[in-house]
């Protein structure tokens, strides 16, 4: 007796989390978050050569690469990514959700639509209210999260793994208290009153 045995051909993030039915919500951002599957996030600086290529990075591995930024973490780029693989773990277990859509989810609530500029007319400067383009606003919210992540991990008794977690479930559900939601929230309030 012979079982058939399924077998999914999906590509899935570390062979455990599928790219499928996860949708940007932000019209804005569609074109600019990347979610093609990709088994391991590294794509060895191939979009280096070329202006506005990190657009074609995967997100998860735009987050990884955020987190490496120079630092105690700077260049670690294997420790990084297992780190954020075991914070993805955290993140399904705590959540019941794909940890891919989660990170999607906290890059929409915490990138900021208006930010301020300042103009010097006669002497005097001047702050005004300006759009941000898509990929500068995925810029902010990655390095808000990652500002965040390394706030909360100074002199705390979590795991960097935990805290990474903790920041990303809270910027999905735009949680008031999680850093990164409240510095957009800062910022487009200093723009609201610049108009």
């Amino acid at each position: 007796m012979s079982e058939v045995q399924v077998q999914d051909d999906s590509i899935k993030l570390f062979g455990e989390w599928s790219f499928e039915d996860i949708e940007v919500r932000d019209l804005g951002l569609k074109r600019y978050l990347n979610l093609d599957p990709v088994y391991l996030p590294h794509s060895g600086g191939r979009h280096e050569a070329r202006k506005f290529r990190k657009s074609r990075l995967n997100i998860v591995e735009r987050l990884i690469n955020s987190l490496m930024k120079p630092g105690s973490s700077g260049g670690a780029k294997s420790r990084v990514t297992n780190s954020v693989r075991t914070a993805l773990k955290i993140i399904n277990l705590k959540t019941g959700r794909s940890p891919i859509e989660v990170i999607v989810r906290a890059v929409e609530n915490s990138a900021p639509n208006e930010d301020t500029t300042r103009i010097g007319y006669g002497g005097v400067v001047y702050r005004l209210a300006v759009d941000i383009s898509p990929q500068r606003r995925i810029d902010l919210a990655l390095r808000y999260i990652v500002r965040g992540i390394k706030e909360q991990t100074f002199s705390n008794r979590k795991t960097l793994e935990e805290v990474i977690a903790d920041q990303l479930i809270g910027a999905a559900n735009n949680d008031s208290n999680n850093f990164a939601v409240r510095r957009k929230q800062e910022v487009e309030r200093v723009a609201l009153s610049s108009r």
